[in-house]
Formats: structure tokens, C-alpha cells, sequence
């Protein structure tokens, strides 16, 4: 059975990155100004960024059903099943959108909702390949996937909060202290929800924060810390428009976790839109057994 799978630019991941594992990539529209862009095709990161800095208003959307179904007709000329791998359902209306149009599919589309979103969607993404390769069917693949849902952890911290008072989840004056204070938040997403974490003073104190509670959820939750043969949970890094903060945070973070190898990502403009440039994000994945070989 020769089954195709597919992910979002939520994912992180970009065209060839997707292609070089195979996967199919659902570009996302950034309706900016009125006008619609697609991630990954007509809007990369240089202009994304540009218009935010001057302040154009950004907000994400869902892909048209005709881009869904056309790219899935497309597919299964080819392929006898599709795995669809959205961004997470608590975050945006995509993932449900895509379970009405699978019905129409008797049974060839498999919709996954593992509430992933940015390196942990891109994880999911390798998993399913994995998968795929090992000779798993669709059903399968997606009950496997929705069982671990919550096996993951991101962890936030800005560098302003002018993008999350812009958007209304932060108010004016808590805005001001926290300028005037140096504090960072730490925001958590798992499963769900994007909920505040921890309030710090400094980066150093986040970038802290962060790694602490990636430890405490690999060693509760993820069969622990030790690195023997094969880890037990992967560590990702991601940024928005934070190339260099990155790469000493990913040196940090290996030295904090003998062993572990550190992917670094950018995060997808769906996160970047709403927390601005300057952001680090920490995540744990528990490693599904189906996947190590194919994760990197």
C-alpha cells in the first residue's frame, strides 16, 4: 500500500526540507493588508518581517477547501492513502475543516489531530513517514499518533510583548511594567492551549526556566534524562528572526543534555504573527520507537 503524507508550513518545515523526507507540504495563507500570501511560496521570512516592522496587519488563515481537495485528488492518482498531518486543533479551525472534507474520502484520508504545532508538528510529520516506511496503514498510523498527542512540551519566551498586546493577550500596562522590569514570559503550548508558564527577569533567567522544565518533563514523563543507545525524548530549538540567540541557546541546551542532538527551526508565521521577531522556544518530544531512524 503506498501511502503519501502530508503537513503544513506550521510544521516549520520548508519545501525542501519536506521534499528531502518525503513528505508533502500544504503551504498556509498570511492574509496581510487585505492580501493573501502563502507561506513557503510567495511569502518567506525577509518580507514577512519587513511588514510586520511596519506595522501592516497580519493575520493567519485556513487553506481554501479547493487547495485541500486538490492537492489530495491529486495524490491519490498516485497513492492509496493519505496521512494529513494539520497544525493542532486548539490553535485553528484547519484541522477540523480538513475531518469534514476527509469524509468524502471513504476512508483513503487519514486527518490527524495530535495537537502539534511548530518542531513537534515537524516531528509528527517524521514519525508518520517512519511509519509509512515500516509498513504501517493509515488507520494505524493516525491512532498511533493521536495516542501520544500530548507526549510533547514548548516552552516561549519573547523578546517584546508589543506583539502579544497588539493582539489582546496582554494589556497595556502589564506591557509597560514588564519593558520597565526586563520581565520575560515563558508561555507553554501542549496539546491545546497556549497558556503563560512562568514570569522572569532577563533571558538568562528564561532561557533557564525553559531548560528546566524540558528536564523535568523528560525525566517524569519521557523515561528520563540518561542518554545510552538512542534518547529518550528529542530536543528542538526554535526562533522567530533569532538566528544567532539560537545557535548559543542550541550550544547551551547540548551541554545541558549530554548526547542529545538539538534541532534548531525557525517558528512558522502562524506564532511569529501574534509574539514578533526575537522569540526562543525550547520543546520535548518522546521518541516513538517507529520513527528514531528517520528523525533527523
Amino acid at each position: 500500500m503506498k501511502i503519501a503524507v502530508i503537513t503544513d508550513t506550521n510544521s516549520g518545515m520548508t519545501p525542501s526540507d519536506a521534499e528531502s523526507h518525503g513528505i508533502y507540504l500544504q503551504p498556509m495563507p498570511v492574509i496581510i493588508d487585505g492580501k493573501e500570501y502563502r507561506e513557503g511560496e510567495n511569502l518567506d521570512d525577509e518580507l514577512f518581517y519587513s511588514l510586520l516592522a511596519d506595522g501592516a496587519d497580519i493575520h493567519t488563515s485556513q487553506p481554501s477547501a479547493g487547495d485541500v481537495l486538490d492537492l489530495w485528488k491529486d495524490l491519490l492518482k498516485d497513492y492509496d492513502q493519505i496521512i494529513h498531518i494539520p497544525m493542532s486543533s486548539g490553535l485553528s479551525g484547519t484541522c477540523q475543516s480538513a475531518m469534514l472534507y476527509a469524509q468524502e474520502f471513504d476512508g483513503c484520508v487519514h486527518v490527524v489531530d495530535n495537537q502539534r504545532i511548530s518542531v513537534t508538528q515537524r516531528q509528527s510529520a517524521l514519525d508518520a513517514a517512519a511509519m509509512v516506511k515500516a509498513g504501517m496503514d493509515g488507520a494505524a498510523i493516525k491512532a498511533r499518533l493521536e495516542e501520544t498527542r500530548f507526549d510533547s512540551h514548548i516552552y516561549i519566551t519573547v523578546d517584546t510583548l508589543k506583539y502579544l498586546k497588539k493582539g489582546g493577550r496582554v494589556t497595556p500596562a502589564a506591557a509597560m511594567i514588564a519593558g520597565v522590569l526586563n520581565i520575560k514570559p515563558v508561555l507553554q503550548i501542549q496539546g491545546d492551549k497556549l497558556d503563560a508558564f512562568s514570569k522572569c527577569r532577563g533571558i538568562r533567567h528564561a532561557k533557564k526556566i525553559m531548560t528546566e522544565a524540558v528536564a523535568e518533563g523528560i525525566e517524569n514523563e519521557f523515561g528520563g534524562i540518561a542518554y545510552t543507545d538512542a534518547p529518550g525524548a528529542w530536543i528542538g530549538l526554535a526562533h522567530t528572526r533569532n538566528e544567532e540567540a539560537a545557535e548559543a541557546f542550541r550550544k547551551e541546551t547540548e551541554a545541558s543534555f549530554p548526547g542529545f542532538d538539538v534541532h534548531v527551526d525557525r517558528l512558522p508565521i502562524s506564532i511569529a504573527c501574534h509574539i514578533g521577531p526575537g522569540s526562543l522556544a525550547l520543546t520535548c518530544t518522546k521518541v516513538l520507537p517507529e520513527g528514531v531512524q528517520y528523525n533527523r
